[in-house]
């Protein structure tokens, strides 16, 4: 088999990033945090950046001496996406004695909400699944970036107003390209679609199956439906496959990626047909220099990697961390016995957590466990990703 140099680069990240966990005896003081990761399977194209940030702040953060003197050790495992192994890693290492866990996919996340939330094992996963931040439904799972229904609602609300300013009037024409999973059409079941009819614009999902490398019977039905806007909810690679097939179809859309395929690796794997991409980006690139990326970049040139190379995978798993992080240093700061139970309260009492400009301001509460109800949009340009707004509020 024949590997593209950033194909190989992920593989071998993967295969280091896989032997590397598991468990074993830990120093009396140590915080233990565990962790399901995708470095293999469907989703590894981002997976990989947001299990490096994920442990790559906890190494930062040991190297500053911890959370008040006492390291984190992470224990975690590559699922490859499969449900069934992430319940199996989860009673595994809940039984070691993991007080935080780390997850990933939206069926994995779902599947096991009830059995967090009988646990009291703080949660938060790189799903932005809308009901996983509902607080009465999943009282243990944190969502710390915006949900992807609330993604799909500002991208809706901004392509009615691109159309009515470039048409006048009539609605809009959508085509919702999704991953044939939980994961693709959560914006679409959980409020998606009654928004789209309540603005006026007209969307019809197209499934996008896994492994497809061509699309172009959908893409012979989206230019026979009529439709201006192509919105993917994907990752970067089957999105930077659609555009390519797209591209050399002649398909005249303005294309917008939700927050998993805009990315650095979208450039890497459609080239110059990722230009004028628009990309709803929850938290800042790593080339967007705010002061809430600054920690990453210099951890990252510490390690002589370029951080301009990374997805924004990389800093939501890095603030992903970063909040339950915080949410234990509360915890300890009152003098409290560390215990899920706890850290959970500590989080709720967040109350604008300032990300420095990489995210909105992070606010939780006990009946709310959605921190972010906000993004920037960007747009791809020679081959970086501008922003074209500020940052905009759902609905």
């Amino acid at each position: 088999m024949r590997f593209s140099r950033s194909a190989f680069a992920i593989w071998c990240t993967a295969v280091v990033l896989a032997a590397c966990g598991g468990s074993g005896e830990r120093a009396e003081n140590e915080i233990l945090i565990a962790a399901i990761f995708d470095l293999t399977g469907p989703t590894a194209d981002v997976g990989v950046d947001y299990a490096d940030a994920v442990q790559g702040h906890i190494e930062w953060l040991n190297g500053r001496g911890g959370i008040d003197g006492r390291p984190i050790r992470l224990i975690y495992q590559d699922y490859g996406y499969q449900v069934p192994l992430a319940e199996q890693l989860y009673t595994q290492f809940v039984q070691e004695g993991a007080l935080v866990f780390m997850g990933w996919g939206t069926g994995d996340t779902e599947a096991l909400r009830p059995r967090i939330m009988e646990d009291r094992i703080p949660f938060s996963s790189a799903s932005l699944s809308h009901v996983l931040g509902d607080a009465h439904e999943s009282p243990y799972n944190f969502l710390v970036a915006t949900s992807y229904s609330d993604q799909f609602r500002i991208v809706l609300r901004w392509i009615a107003q691109d159309h009515r300013a470039k048409e006048g009037d009539g609605n809009a024409q959508v085509a919702f390209m999704h991953n044939a999973s939980p994961f693709g059409l959560s914006p679409w079941v959980q409020g998606g679609e009654d928004y789209a009819r309540e603005i006026g614009v007209d969307v019809t999902p197209y499934a996008m199956s896994r492994g497809a490398t061509d699309y172009t019977a959908e893409f012979s039905r989206i230019t026979q439906s009529g439709a201006r806007y192509v919105v993917f909810q994907n990752t970067s690679a089957p999105a930077a496959v659609a555009l390519r097939n797209a591209r050399s179809l002649g398909v005249d859309a303005t294309f917008v990626c939700l927050n998993w395929c805009a990315n650095a690796l979208l450039w890497r794997l459609a080239g110059d047909d990722a230009e004028g991409v628009v990309g709803a980006i929850p938290w800042a690139p790593l080339t967007d220099d705010v002061p809430g990326v600054r920690d990453i970049r210099d951890y990252l040139e510490s390690r002589g990697e370029d951080y301009s190379e990374k997805t924004n995978a990389y800093t939501q798993g890095w603030w992903t961390m970063g909040l339950f992080v915080e949410g234990i240093r509360r915890v300890l700061d009152a003098g409290q016995e560390l215990t899920g139970e706890n850290i959970k309260n500590a989080i709720e009492s967040i109350d604008g957590l300032d990300t420095g400009g990489a995210s909105p301001p992070l606010t939780f509460t006990p009946t709310d466990h959605r921190g972010s109800k906000g993004l920037r949009l960007f747009r791809a340009e020679n081959g970086m990703w501008t922003a074209m707004t500020e940052f905009l509020t759902a609905p």
